[in-house]
């Protein structure tokens, strides 16, 4: 999918909805982690993020798109938030000299190619006893990108597969639970899925 191309018409009513929902099950896995300074990687629009910004002190919004960045940076101004700041980058690429408490991403993992390679960089880039919270789909048989054709990502994740990732690369204490079950498309040929989240610690 060309990001850039739908940054304008990203934010429907479902997307909306669904990352309100989101934003509430990631801000119960905060667990004393409030107040502090987050990052949230594959941003996009900043659904999430303007769903949390008083749960933290500071949050960087990092997308490699930089028309959803630029749609960031307009509601920021729009909406006079002073605690938010973004940064079109491409970390899969790149290395960040950046720490932060917190971690999250939602439905972005599952566009990247290496997911070891971006999860050693979240333990790196995480303070101690820092968090990071995944939220993305279950694994499924490919119905969910089914009509992009230049999709080269995973057809969601395995819960056991993800935290035996997250151990390999250092991460402790991970949990993980399925909590929202959605439809994508229009009545008859709507696509069911299962999003989870997964939070994991470095000590």
């Amino acid at each position: 999918m060309n990001f850039d191309k739908v940054a304008r018409v990203w934010d429907d009513e479902l997307r909306i909805e669904r990352s309100k929902i989101i934003a509430k099950e990631i801000k119960l896995n905060l667990l004393g982690k409030e107040n502090s300074v987050a990052m949230e990687f594959g941003a996009g629009t900043g659904l999430i993020s303007f769903n949390l910004c008083n749960e933290f002190g500071n949050i960087t919004l990092i997308d490699n798109s930089e028309e959803m960045i630029k749609v960031v940076r307009e509601k920021v101004k729009d909406i006079d938030v002073n605690n938010i700041k973004s940064c079109c980058y491409d970390l899969t690429e790149n290395s960040l000299d950046e720490h932060y408490d917190v971690i999250y991403s939602s439905m972005a993992l599952h566009h990247i190619v290496d997911i070891n390679k971006i999860t050693s960089k979240f333990y790196n880039m995480l303070n101690s006893q820092g968090r990071l919270c995944i939220v993305d789909l279950n694994e499924e048989y490919g119905s969910f990108h089914k009509n992009e054709v230049e999709f080269d990502g995973h057809n969601g994740f395995s819960q056991k597969w993800m935290k035996e990732m997250l151990e390999a690369n250092g991460f402790t204490k991970i949990k993980s639970y399925t909590f929202y079950n959605g439809k994508k498309g229009i009545e008859d040929n709507a696509i069911e899925y299962s999003l989870f989240i997964m939070i994991a610690d470095k000590e």
